[in-house]
């Protein structure tokens, strides 16, 4: 494939705008989903730019399962089993709920049949995996929260695509069963598991023996595709596939990797992660050109249509979240007994995150050519996705301030234990060592002074009482410690620059530098 000189000078154009949107971010303070969003709409109505048509595989199938497992694996397996029972409630009733009230609202307001308007309604039902918890997150809100909308993102694709799925086969087959769709739902999500499982399984044995980081990140960037493919493949839940290996390897990858990959893997995943949801976001905001040049009509009913259906997906969560966050507890003791009531603005938060994304618009994209009303459903999903991301994104920042809700220190206090424990079992091996004869007494005092102080400093954390004296040794400490490593920089880079050291030689003393001030933690 070749490009002309007019085909490259478009693409230049959409990567500097895209590259110029990504600087704004921070200077605007505007959450990036919502910028690209928007921005992708700008660019998709500038002359002469590249008419972009997503296609809805990209998502599905290229992006959308590397994307479902590095969530998934930075997750974590305890806070997915803590919040399983508020995640289901949202991944499963409120995809349930949402489905079926934008299906009423879509037949009666609309005027789509019933099996279409079920299809809209599974289409739009899923929240979006990045945007909500990247504005919660980036604000302090409290870790359970954040958890909860990262684990309802994870489970809802699977739920709704598997409802998709159902609905598109009553629209075309004109056949409807509860019993074949229960047995389908079932089927999906135990084939989707068990899948995700069994490749899990098979990549660990296959990691245990490899000792490459670029490989083994490699291997790890394809487990998603490993799991997704083939449950796709036998039509079961890829999307639950890809969820659960991630799961899986995140809870085994620690005794599998090396200190190297893990350094190596963690910072290609930052910015693949990133640069694939920033280039989503944009993709989706170009498609807007598309969808209307295919609308014919008044352009009055289909903003009336849009409104419609973006509240009946707005409202069906702020009715729902409440409703399962203290009904369960008021009739069910045993639920309350366990899990007090949450503070009131916890579930408000939540009832304001549902902001949907690329995976709707994707699942719009991919319905037949021939199935009904299939314009309309698209654009009645963009018009979703935008009126979620402004009317919600753009809020949901003032919001938790107004609600005064900050983190609640869980984070900090796990780390601080963390810490703590893993000083003592250092002190601990150290005295066990102490009397080998390889080991010079000077360097085991030296130690042992290390880590007493790093033990003292974390357990000062924990009191409530501590006057800050040993907290602010270790702040004049990291200081020194800093201009000491910036000199040793600057000493570095004046060989190079002189041409004592060649630029291998300055990298790798620069990465042992730089490792040595990631554990300052000022």
């Amino acid at each position: 494939m070749t490009f002309s000189a007019h085909g490259e000078l478009q693409l230049f154009a959409l990567l500097l705008a895209i590259g110029v949107l990504l600087a704004l971010s921070p200077v605007l303070r505007v959450p990036l989903p919502i910028l690209l969003v928007f921005g992708g709409v700008a660019l998709g109505f500038v002359p002469g730019l590249p008419h972009v048509v997503l296609p809805p595989d990209l998502i599905l199938v290229a992006i959308l399962p590397p994307l479902l497992y590095s969530s998934a694996f930075f997750t974590g397996l305890r806070d997915l089993r803590t919040n399983l029972r508020p995640i289901s409630q949202l991944a499963l009733g409120l995809v349930a709920v949402t489905m079926t009230g934008v299906a009423a609202v879509a037949h009666q307001w609309v005027g789509l049949s019933w099996p279409v308007a079920f299809t809209l309604g599974a289409i739009v039902s899923p929240t979006d995996s990045l945007a909500s918890t990247e504005i919660a997150g980036r604000l302090g809100a409290p870790r359970r929260v954040v958890s909860i909308m990262e684990g309802e993102s994870l489970v809802n694709d699977g739920t709704a695509l598997v409802l998709y799925k159902t609905a598109i086969g009553v629209a075309v087959g004109g056949t409807f069963s509860i019993l074949h769709v229960g047995v389908h739902f079932v089927l999906n999500v135990v084939g989707g598991i068990a899948v995700g499982l069994g490749v899990g399984y098979v990549v660990r044995r296959v990691r245990r023996v490899l000792d490459d980081p670029p490989v083994e990140v490699s291997i790890a960037v394809l487990t998603g595709y490993l799991a997704y493919l083939p449950a796709s493949a036998l039509g079961v839940s890829g999307v639950l596939a890809a969820v659960t290996v991630g799961v899986y390897m995140g809870w085994y990858t620690p005794e599998l990797t090396t200190v190297q990959t893990r350094l190596s893997g963690n910072a290609f995943w930052e910015i693949l992660v990133f640069v694939v949801n920033a280039l989503l976001f944009v993709l989706v905001g170009i498609q807007l050109r598309s969808i209307i040049d295919a609308l014919k009509g008044s352009s009055t009913s289909y903003i009336r249509d849009a409104v419609l259906v973006s509240a009946a997906v707005i409202i069906s969560r702020l009715v729902w979240v409440p409703i399962v966050a203290y009904g369960s507890r008021f009739f069910f003791p045993k639920i309350r007994a366990k899990d007090p009531y949450p503070p009131w603005q916890y579930p408000v938060i939540l009832s304001w995150a549902g902001i949907r994304g690329a995976v709707s618009l994707a699942a719009a994209l991919a319905l037949p050519s021939d199935f009904p009303d299939r314009t309309l459903i698209i654009f009645l999903t963009f018009s979703v996705i935008v009126a979620t991301l402004v009317l919600q994104g753009l809020t949901l920042p003032a919001l938790i301030r107004r609600l005064n809700v900050t983190d609640d220190g869980a984070a900090a206090y796990e780390d601080a234990k963390a810490r703590i424990k893993a000083a003592e079992a250092a002190l601990a091996r150290l005295e066990e060592l102490a009397e080998e004869d390889w080991v010079n007494p000077t360097t085991a005092e030296r130690l042992r002074g290390t880590y007493t102080f790093r033990r003292d400093r974390f357990k000062a954390r924990l009191d409530d009482e501590d006057d800050g004296t040993i907290e602010d040794q270790s702040a004049r400490f990291q200081r020194l410690r800093r201009e000491l490593l910036d000199a040793e920089r600057d000493a570095v880079s004046s060989l190079r620059n002189a041409g004592t050291i060649n630029d291998d030689v300055m990298q790798r003393v620069y990465r042992d530098l730089d490792l040595e001030a990631s554990r300052l933690d000022l």
